[in-house]
């Protein structure tokens, strides 16, 4: 490296420092004009300082390759609360000021990038969808490397840079990541350069990979697939020239192994995996903690220790010899030398930043909006299946999907931006359908007994729902599509990635620069109540509840009651834009209820009367409401309401169905939700509602109780009543059930009590008689096994 050019990087360097630590620290007084006062300190000291040199030094040298190669590169920030290192990149690369005219880049914009840090109405400590460049959360650890995977994935150009950092290191997420190398295809996908920070600190103690021997560091990585290339920094004079030839050494070695693998794989035109599955370059980056700041502070050593992690000197406003220290550091970088008097960032500090779009906080991947393209969907109508008669013929709804999906998959072959997600259970989920135009990805060894398993092969399948919910934000975060299919009770597992994905979307969507991304897309099946030899391990409906919880605007839950809802749904969901969409539907065989004329109306209404069902006459009120929100919970209302309309012909029953949960809620509280009126008009104010939900019963309570006609409410649902039976034994062991579902029936609406005292009986009489027949015999009723619906009323 020549000494200009390191002059160049230093510059650089030195100015990104200068930048982090004035955003925690002032909010005034940004070029140090003037000597500094308590008044230029922000009255609360907020962010983390610690990991912002390393980082910086990293953001230096990729600005360095990227305008030497014209290098398509973003990078992914792990240690996330890191972020004043990557507003400070964007700010110096000009980005920032492109997407927030406001923070421009002189003297007054440095002062608001300053002053808004950590601040009330301004932005967060971590990195953040305000940050051009992030596609990247930082607020939770341990996903960044499963994300830069995702970003690589169908990216052939892309290079993904992933710091990270040594504390999220010790996550398992991250740690089970470090094996999506086996499914990076060097053919059709972009690289991941993983960058191992090592700084040796948490909050308050050491971090595991810091401190053992290198050596035991290396055969780690060996054995997950990496050549480490290690860089060391140091306090020492000259330890920081050493850094920057070190760096650059080490981040060309890297981009040339990766270029190397790629024409290797590429030169045989695609044809299949090289030789040797590649070793692929990783970087190993060692920095003191809180680099270039305070060696000490009051007698205690703080660079290279726990102590930098986040504010080094916290009592500057009210320590004058704080205050005197905090200046002295912060002019260590020479402000002068980088900045004019106009604040604005003299030629040699801008030498190494590249141009453009191939600027990081300008790169198009990192702002996936700007790139995605509309799916080709087929429709539901060519997949659709035929009803005659309600509630006779019977289909695997998800595996009638697996031929929809399939489509779609093919559709793209050429394109390459739709890809499947899911722990080990795409067959499972009967979407096996896929694997006739595409295989799982694989790059690992293959044996004669292996099937669908090939190197470019775009059904991604795992152990670790962690990497599969990782994979599927990144690659629908750089504009891209794709869906998530799993058991639905280990949906939980990726609960906290789906909240933050949610707070970031919601977030992006008031930043007017960013544009709107794909949905990300859920498939719950295998659900509670078909369980039948897992049994209460596998028995929870709950991910719907935490869903629901979260931004109203970004979250949607769609329950379709058969396969042609679900075919609705899933075209729906696969055209949405900037929401999470949960789709809850059944594997195994269950009712056709709509035709596929019916439901389309009934997926665009969310919520309708079966007016076929029901047996309320024209012009009058209902006596009963029967809803239902699930496939299995719909089977048992008609069940229910046959038995109804057989004993109690007189009785006005009103049948509806939900399959857009959200449409319970309050307009005002969701914008699918109904107003006052539209939920009137199909449940009443006065008259009993006996609704039979899917999951947890209380959620229906929660939606709807600002609904006028609440108290009238009365929800049938999974009350952890699990265990491994019969699917009939499920719903009654949980009160489900349709001879239950009649006796509520009896019992809220005014003088059947006594009227129909005798049904009611009979109807327990029933769930007698079945507990005892299960046992028995390991089925359910032949009344209940054998039901169909029976048809209009004669």
């Amino acid at each position: 490296m020549k000494k200009q050019e390191q002059a160049d990087l230093d510059a650089h360097w030195r100015a990104l420092n200068y930048l982090a630590a004035g955003q925690i620290y002032l909010t005034r007084n940004p070029l140090l004009t003037e000597p500094l006062t308590p008044g230029d300190i922000k009255p609360r000291l907020l962010g983390h300082w610690g990991t912002c040199p390393g980082l910086n030094l990293v953001y230096t040298h990729l600005n360095r390759v990227i305008g030497a190669r014209d290098l398509d590169a973003v990078c992914v920030w792990g240690p996330g609360h890191g972020g004043p290192a990557v507003y400070a990149g964007a700010w110096l690369d000009g980005s920032y000021g492109e997407a927030h005219p406001d923070v421009s880049r002189d003297a007054a914009g440095m002062a608001r990038l300053f002053r808004q840090f950590s601040f009330p109405g301004g932005t967060p400590s971590h990195v953040a969808p305000v940050v051009p460049g992030s596609f990247h959360e930082g607020g939770e650890l341990g996903y960044s490397l499963a994300h830069a995977y995702g970003a690589a994935f169908d990216n052939p150009g892309l290079v993904a840079v992933c710091v990270i950092g040594d504390g999220e290191a010790e996550t398992g997420p991250l740690a089970g990541s470090w094996h999506a190398n086996k499914f990076l295809d060097p053919v059709h996908d972009g690289a991941v350069l993983p960058v191992l920070h090592l700084n040796g600190y948490k909050i308050a103690g050491p971090t595991v990979l810091s401190r053992i021997p290198e050596s035991e560091l290396d055969e780690l990585l060996r054995g997950y697939g990496h050549e480490p290339l290690h860089v060391s920094a140091g306090s020492a004079p000259g330890d920081t020239a050493r850094a920057h030839r070190d760096m650059a050494a080490a981040t060309d070695a890297a981009l040339d192994r990766i270029a190397e693998i790629q024409q290797a794989a590429r030169a045989k035109g695609g044809r299949g995996r090289t030789a040797a599955r590649p070793r692929w370059p990783a970087i190993v980056l060692r920095t003191p903690k809180g680099w270039t700041g305070p060696e000490y502070v009051d007698g205690t050593p703080v660079e290279g220790t726990w102590r930098s992690h986040q504010v080094p000197l916290p009592g500057v406003r009210e320590n004058p010899g704080h205050l005197a220290e905090l200046e002295r550091w912060l002019r260590s970088y020479e402000p002068q030398t980088l900045f004019d008097a106009d604040g604005r960032p003299r030629p040699q500090v801008l030498a190494c930043v590249p141009h453009g779009d191939r600027r990081l906080g300008a790169n198009p991947h990192a702002n996936g909006g700007r790139l995605l393209r509309s799916l080709p969907l087929p429709g539901p109508d060519r997949y659709a299946v035929a009803v005659d008669r309600p509630g006779v013929r019977r289909h695997e709804p998800t595996r009638v999907l697996g031929g929809m999906l399939r489509q779609v998959m093919a559709d793209t072959a050429e394109r390459r931006d739709f890809r499947v997600f899911g722990p080990d259970e795409t067959a499972s989920n009967r979407l096996q359908e896929l694997f006739e135009v595409t295989d799982r990805a694989w790059q690992a060894e293959t044996e004669e007994t292996d099937e669908h398993h090939g190197p470019h092969g775009r059904v991604m399948e795992v152990l670790s729902e962690h990497l599969c919910q990782g994979w599927l934000e990144g690659y629908v975060l750089t504009g891209r599509h794709g869906l998530f299919s799993s058991y639905e009770a280990f949906a939980h597992i990726v609960a906290s990635m789906a909240a933050q994905h949610v707070k970031w979307i919601r977030t992006a969507g008031e930043e007017p620069w960013r544009a709107p991304v794909a949905g990300l897309n859920y498939l719950l099946t295998s659900h509670v109540w078909r369980q039948d030899h897992n049994g209460f391990s596998h028995q929870d409906p709950g991910f719907v509840d935490h869903i629901l919880n979260k931004s109203p605007g970004s979250v949607r839950v769609y329950l379709p009651p058969d396969t042609n809802t679900l075919l609705c749904v899933a075209d729906h969901v696969l055209r949405t834009r900037d929401v999470v969409n949960v789709v809850v539907a059944g594997k195994q065989p269950s009712f056709d209820w709509l035709t596929p004329e019916e439901a389309r109306a009934h997926c665009l209404r969310g919520v309708g009367i079966w007016e076929w069902a029901g047996t309320e006459r024209p012009g009058e009120a209902p006596d009963a409401v029967l809803a239902c929100a699930g496939d299995v919970p719909t089977q048992e209302v008609l069940a229910a309401a046959a038995l109804l309309r057989q004993h109690l012909p007189e009785l006005a029953v009103r049948v509806v169905n939900v399959v857009d949960i959200a449409r319970l809620m309050p307009h005002e509280d969701h914008p699918h939700g109904m107003t006052a009126r539209e939920f009137h008009s199909v449940f009443t104010h006065e008259k009993p509602v006996v609704f039979a939900y899917h999951g947890y019963p209380w959620l229906i309570h929660r939606l709807a109780y600002r609904h006028a006609g609440h108290d009238q409410l009365h929800v049938r649902g999974y009350k952890e009543m699990g265990t491994t039976t019969t699917p009939f034994d499920m719903v009654v062991r949980n009160d489900l059930d349709r001879y239950r579902l009649v006796m509520d029936v009896i019992d809220r609406v005014p003088g059947l009590a006594v009227r129909a005292a005798a049904l009611r009986q009979r109807m327990a009489d029933v769930r007698g008689r079945h507990h005892a027949w299960v046992r028995a015999h390991g089925t359910d009723l032949p009344e209940v096994a054998d039901w169909t619906w029976p048809g209009p009323r004669e």
